[in-house]
């Protein structure tokens, strides 16, 4: 028995005799003694040391083993990370990571932290579990955006990193086969997001790869330098929020309208360290690139993290990208959600959020007065295969030109060679990169976060002067881009495509009719 609990049911030990000489604590004590037992004012000198607790019914032993708690993904994953049975909300842990990854921006002071900590030679915890990918500012002549790809670099030979993105030549991406471009969707791409781990970085769109069933949440350059040494790091257990999507999915919407929706709905502050569950019949249609869009944005209503129960969906998407051996995990039936929120996704519409916060949502069609400058397509939210392939089908849609500048940028390589080589459907065997030609936009960019985050002033596309632009990243604070009298009004590819046709923030729907 715990010593904890045995304190708790036995009856004190009376053995303080310096108390018990004086009369007042004697006679304080008199009334709790047996009548066997005499007090002596002058000094007592009791013979029983204990005073015996009345017996109790024998308890027959458990037959079934530990008592099992019903619990969520999130308990369940970090449970098993952690190496224990149960967990409660709220508890503190210490995580056994899968994944470390670490990118150019927040790369440097983790590894200084590191050093700093662990000794410069020290080694890396497991250098086959920490993924090192340059992809913000990339393509840009700054030399301290430059300095930091360099130190990466360094840094990854000297520890033998297995899987670091490298890019030696900005001049011609292609060039450098080992680069991918955006960091969240190439730990997609690479395999490096498994269902029912634990997956940690420098980024607050970590939560991105919880599409895949597993824990992924944004850490400080701090933590992820105490990782990076130890492969722990020490967690609070979030409660859930559980978001059920029921209906079939309106053609004219996509996954960015599901989560600006539910932002709209909850507010930038109302998962603040919550993990936010996705479920239901429209969830379980979505494809895996929608499903990251999904949780790429929960950390834009405050949540820790995001997770949609891993299926045959996920499965297939995976296979050929990993050999590591996976388990997904579920939440159980009786599991206890914070709150719960059903949406009948049949009867949504396309919808924006304002100026200047992802919560300031409106009716894509409320917004038709107001008149854009650009629109730009790209990031980890908005610039996947299928977010590019969703604009394309509004361009081929209307056959019309773009009133304004449209700057498409993809995330990765894969998805900048998918635009140049992936027919679009109904086109007649058109590429995308054809189809946005045709429609008079920029052409595609070499894959990168771009102006997603501002960056360097030479970075392409980059907000540098005070306009209004239609969006499909993940973040519209002032500044965001740039400039910060610019104003962004986030929105689906979809969306995005329809306003450049018309110069005007515009419902899709006015050309998939």
């Amino acid at each position: 028995m715990n010593s904890a609990v045995m304190a708790s049911t036995s009856t004190p030990f009376i053995n303080n005799r310096k108390l018990l000489s004086s009369s007042s604590s004697a006679a304080s004590l008199s009334g709790f003694l047996p009548d066997s037992i005499h007090v002596n004012k002058k000094e007592y000198r009791p013979s029983i040391r204990a005073v015996m607790a009345p017996p109790q019914p024998q308890r027959p032993p458990s037959t079934t083993g530990l008592v099992k708690q019903a619990m969520t993904m999130t308990e369940k994953i970090l449970a098993r990370a952690s190496e224990r049975s149960n967990l409660d909300t709220g508890e503190n842990v210490w995580v056994n990571v899968d994944i470390l990854m670490t990118h150019d921006v927040c790369g440097p002071g983790t590894i200084g932290i590191f050093k700093r900590e662990f000794g410069e030679n020290a080694k890396v915890w497991d250098r086959e579990k920490i993924v090192i990918i340059p992809d913000h500012y990339i393509f840009t002549n700054d030399e301290l955006a430059n300095r930091n790809v360099d130190i990466l670099r360094d840094f990854s030979v000297e520890q033998n990193i297995k899987y670091f993105y490298d890019i030696n030549d900005r001049s011609n991406f292609r060039a450098n086969p080992d680069y991918k471009g955006v960091c969240h969707i190439a730990l997609a791409q690479e395999g490096h997001c498994r269902p029912g781990e634990v997956l940690l970085g420098t980024d607050s769109h970590t939560c991105n790869a919880g599409a895949f069933g597993q824990f992924a949440t944004g850490i400080g350059n701090t933590d992820a330098g105490f990782v990076m040494g130890t492969g722990k790091v020490l967690l609070k257990v979030p409660p859930t929020l559980r978001f059920v999507m029921d209906g079939e999915m309106p053609d004219y919407l996509l996954a960015k309208d599901l989560i600006l929706q539910i932002i709209g709905e909850i507010t930038v502050a109302g998962a603040t360290y919550k993990s936010m569950e996705f479920t239901g019949s429209t969830v379980e249609s979505l494809s895996m690139e929608e499903r990251m869009t999904l949780c790429n944005m929960v950390i834009e209503a405050g949540g820790k993290n995001g997770v949609v129960p891993a299926d045959q969906t996920t499965f297939n998407y995976l296979e050929g990208k990993t050999s590591a051996k996976f388990e997904p995990v579920y939440s159980d039936e009786k599991a206890k959600f914070l709150h719960e929120y059903k949406f009948d996704t049949s009867k949504l519409e396309p919808v924006v959020a304002k100026p200047h916060s992802p919560d300031n949502r409106a009716l894509a069609r409320e917004c038709k007065d107001v008149k854009i400058d650009r629109v730009y397509i790209g990031s980890c939210t908005g610039g996947k295969t299928e977010d590019f392939l969703a604009a394309a089908k509004i361009f081929l849609a209307s056959g019309k030109k773009v009133k304004v500048p449209t700057f498409l940028v993809p995330a990765t390589q894969k998805v900048w060679m998918d635009l140049y080589g992936l027919p679009v459907p109904g086109s007649g065997g058109k590429t995308c990169s054809q189809i946005f030609e045709e429609a008079g936009c920029d052409t595609p960019a070499s894959p990168n976060c771009g102006a997603c985050l501002g960056g360097p002033r030479d970075t392409y596309a980059r907000m540098n002067e005070a306009k209004v632009c239609v969006s499909t990243t993940n973040r519209n604070f002032p500044g965001r881009m740039g400039n910060k009298e610019a104003q962004i009004y986030l929105a689906s590819p979809f969306t995005a495509a329809a306003s450049a046709l018309t110069g005007y923030v515009t419902d899709p729907r006015e050309f998939l009719r």
